[in-house]
């Protein structure tokens, strides 16, 4: 299968740059980066791309089975970062792809020289000596929610998870950007995203990694990057002066610019 029209691969920026990829979160597309896109791609290559049942992708190549677990997501990103035959590429993973970079690079550590996570939970759920944001019961309902009225279920969360309220046009964007999702598809991509624990991969990541959270995240509280970046030797965290779990797009200017620093020291 041509992995470039699968995954509706796209590249910008210098062709001799340093390649950094971008992954978008749960519901939504490669279109989410699209404010920070062009300072990145000044100096750097920039890949962008749709995981399989999102945005442009080949909707046909989705299974069911494959896209139950994080492995799948990272196998699609394994597969572009093959297509491209890069090498020591900077990860870029919003939200749930944070988690999917890290086994990524697990299953392909020469190709993936560093990775950022933006807002990035490993767990959702509370845990003993944990705070994830949400107890198990929460989850159940939010999924259940989601799974009876996805439509409705976009229309209500999209805002919360988007933060800002006093800039309504965000919360839109990404509502409609959710309900431009296949129902079906939308709701094994939840249940995958929000029943993942993925905190024992976090101490096998051993390239430099930049972790971004934002001041104010009702999907990812200030205790979740903490913990990433405790769990991970070599990494550091930087707090956005931004609210909401979208920074790239409620302050797309601070998050380029904190990602830029991060591509700056590795250079």
């Amino acid at each position: 299968m041509d992995i470039r029209s699968r995954n509706n691969i796209t590249v910008t920026g210098p062709s001799d740059g340093p390649v950094v990829v971008l992954a978008h979160g749960f519901g939504c597309d490669q279109n989410m980066w699209r404010l920070i896109v062009p300072t990145l791609a000044r100096q750097y290559r920039v890949v962008l791309f749709d995981y399989v049942g999102s945005g442009r992708s080949d909707l046909s190549a989705w299974d069911h089975e494959r896209y139950s677990s994080l492995q799948g997501y990272a196998q699609d990103v394994v597969d572009v970062f093959e297509e491209l035959d890069l090498e020591r590429a900077v990860f870029v993973g919003h939200s749930v792809s944070a988690m999917i970079g890290v086994l990524a690079a697990q299953t392909v550590p020469e190709r993936i020289g560093a990775l950022v996570m933006v807002a990035p939970s490993p767990c959702y759920i509370d845990d003993e000596g944990y705070r994830g944001g949400f107890s198990a019961e929460d989850i159940d309902e939010l999924l259940t929610s989601l799974e009876s009225n996805y439509l409705g279920w976009s229309s209500v969360m999209a805002p919360v998870i988007m933060g800002n309220p006093e800039r309504p046009e965000l919360g839109l964007e990404l509502t409609n950007s959710f309900c431009a999702t296949d129902p079906d598809i939308a709701r094994v991509f939840a249940r995958t995203t929000f029943l993942s624990d993925s905190r024992k991969d976090l101490t096998g990541v051993s390239v430099p990694t930049l972790v971004l959270e934002c001041a104010q995240d009702a999907i990812a509280p200030r205790e979740v990057g903490a913990y990433v970046q405790a769990a991970i030797p070599s990494s550091r965290l930087v707090t956005l002066d931004a609210t909401g779990h979208c920074p790239q797009l409620s302050a797309p200017e601070a998050t380029a610019q904190a990602i830029l620093g991060f591509l700056a020291g590795r250079r």
